[in-house]
């Protein structure tokens, strides 16, 4: 229930920009962000991305046996429910069908700016915008901004040197060359993680010679893929609650299994070796030669990075033509790799699985600067700052700006559901914005302060922390030392959170010389339902 105070007439709001929002990024947050705005009542925005399509990573993402490595089932909106997914772990060309879906059934066409590169985000106090700058020179300005950047930003080149001096082919598994013939090819892959393990066994069906270079092992269980039966689709279709008693089962279960051990490992850390002998036990029964085994088997406990799902991944190593190389790498040569022991590999071609940048580190601020009130810049602030992110959407010295993917926003049991959560957020605080004529909006330092305390407070129970995982060299922990990638709470905890906003927690400003507004302004008092 909202009570309201008398409100007196909202004064001027200042310039009108040239969109009351903008998005930047069309994946599933952008397109779900814009899906929340439109059924807000918002219809200015516009949805800004750099690709020539949709879908953000899954555009982007097209290598071989490219699938979601969670469910299917949990990986789509609650609101949008697809019962037509063919397997349990959908591949890459039918989420990429579920997206294009998305853009149809909510009209989102009109609303997608593609071959946008925004390189700059600028606050402008004076005027109460955003100045939004484009690779091609242009500048946007908007009331309202919402970072849909995601969380993987930019491909990673590996520092390895020699790597411009290779004379063969080179493929980034994010820009995949699916003209490039692998037929009688010798070939390498650097890196061992989520992706890798998708890629390596349909690659190894297709090359004459294969070398995986591996630097930390990664734990993989056995992905329990079927075809869904055209029955069970059809009564998904003709009883959606069906679909929703499912997912919520099996999004209880991945919550278990993922935020249950990796975030509640200290606490319950005798628990934690079920998994790691289950991973064990899987890998014993695929690889039976104990040296090999012992190279694909982590030094680090299960939990402490992401693990992976695959019935053929391990098996593939024991292949005559596939080879796992734990040897350092010294340099990539003009004809091949060279480790440290003085071995050199001839390749023909190399595959780059070497990851991404963060979007929670400072290198891509630095080449696509964010800057705010008071000075703030986004990249000195992940440089030198423990992460606050309120609710891992909004930060006190960024107004007006909102995040699909921030510090401490993703709750690990469904991408999805941490975007539904920002969705809710952020046009709740617009919607409030707007009624109250206000010019902008930002989260107080107290607010920000005391979420922070909460969330590490909770961080400092998770298995990260743990000597388990000394060796993980894990992306869950930042810099700092504090578990900003995941949530260290339930998404329930996140999703009743998103559905509490105190508007007590927020500053709103009333045109460019007007500060924080007064009791005669309108301030709401929102009771908790």
């Amino acid at each position: 229930m909202v009570r309201k105070k008398k409100r007196t007439a909202a004064p001027d709001r200042g310039p009108r920009p040239d969109h009351e929002v903008i998005v930047i990024g069309a994946g599933f947050g952008g397109l779900g962000m814009a899906i929340a705005l439109a059924q807000a009542g918002i219809d200015d925005f516009v949805v800004l991305d750099r690709a020539d399509g949709v879908g953000g990573t899954w555009y982007a993402n097209t290598y071989p046996d490219v699938a979601v490595d969670v469910p299917g089932i949990v990986y789509q909106f609650s609101f949008a429910k697809n019962p037509d997914w063919t397997r349990t772990f959908p591949k890459g060309a039918e989420v990429r069908q579920y997206i294009d879906d998305l853009v149809v059934e909510y009209r989102l066409a009109a609303h997608l700016r593609l071959r946008h590169d925004v390189i700059l985000r600028e606050w402008d106090e004076s005027k109460q915008l955003w100045q939004v700058g484009l690779a091609d020179g242009r500048t946007l300005t908007a009331r309202f901004v919402v970072s849909a950047i995601g969380a993987f930003v930019e491909p990673r080149l590996p520092d390895i040197p020699g790597l411009d001096d290779f004379e063969g082919h080179v493929i980034q598994t994010q820009r995949w060359d699916h003209e490039y013939d692998f037929d009688g090819k010798r070939a390498a892959v650097i890196g061992t993680g989520a992706t890798s393990v998708q890629l390596v066994p349909a690659l190894a069906d297709r090359v004459e010679h294969l070398d995986v270079y591996q630097r930390r092992a990664i734990w993989v269980f056995a992905k329990p893929d079927f075809t869904i039966p055209q029955f069970i689709r059809t009564a998904f279709r003709i009883a959606p609650f069906l679909q929703s008693l499912v997912r919520g089962v099996v999004a209880a279960a991945v919550e278990v299994g993922l935020v249950g051990i990796t975030v509640y490992g200290k606490q319950v850390a005798p628990l934690t070796l079920i998994p790691n002998w289950a991973c064990r036990a899987f890998l014993f029964t695929q690889v039976r030669d104990r040296s090999l085994r012992k190279r694909l088997t982590p030094t680090y406990g299960f939990g402490c990075k992401r693990p992976s799902v695959s019935n053929v991944y391990y098996k593939t190593f024991t292949r005559p033509h596939v080879d796992l190389v734990t040897d350092p790498i010294e340099r990539i040569t003009p004809t091949g790799i060279r480790t440290r022991s003085g071995v050199e590999r001839p390749i023909d071609v190399l595959v780059l699985a070497t990851g991404f940048e963060m979007s929670q580190s400072p290198a891509p601020y630095r080449r696509r600067p964010v800057r705010g009130r008071n000075g703030f810049d986004l990249a000195d602030f992940y440089e030198n700052s423990r992460s606050k992110a309120f609710e891992g959407v909004c930060m006190p010295d960024l107004p007006n700006h909102f995040m699909v993917f921030g510090p401490f926003a993703w709750s690990g049991s469904s991408w999805h559901v941490m975007v539904e959560n920002a969705m809710r957020i952020t046009t709740r605080l617009i919607t409030e914005c707007r009624s109250r004529g206000a010019s902008s909006v930002a989260v107080t330092d107290e607010a920000n302060d005391a979420f922070f305390d909460f969330i590490s407070e909770r961080g400092k129970e998770t298995l990260m922390h743990g000597r388990a995982c000394v060796d993980a060299n894990s992306y869950y922990i930042d810099k700092h030392g504090d578990f900003g990638f995941l949530r260290p709470t339930t998404a329930y905890q996140s999703t009743r959170a998103s559905r509490r906003l105190d508007m007590g927690d927020f500053a709103f400003q009333y045109g460019p010389e007007r500060q924080s507004p007064t009791e005669e302004t309108g301030r709401q008092e929102v009771v908790n339902r």
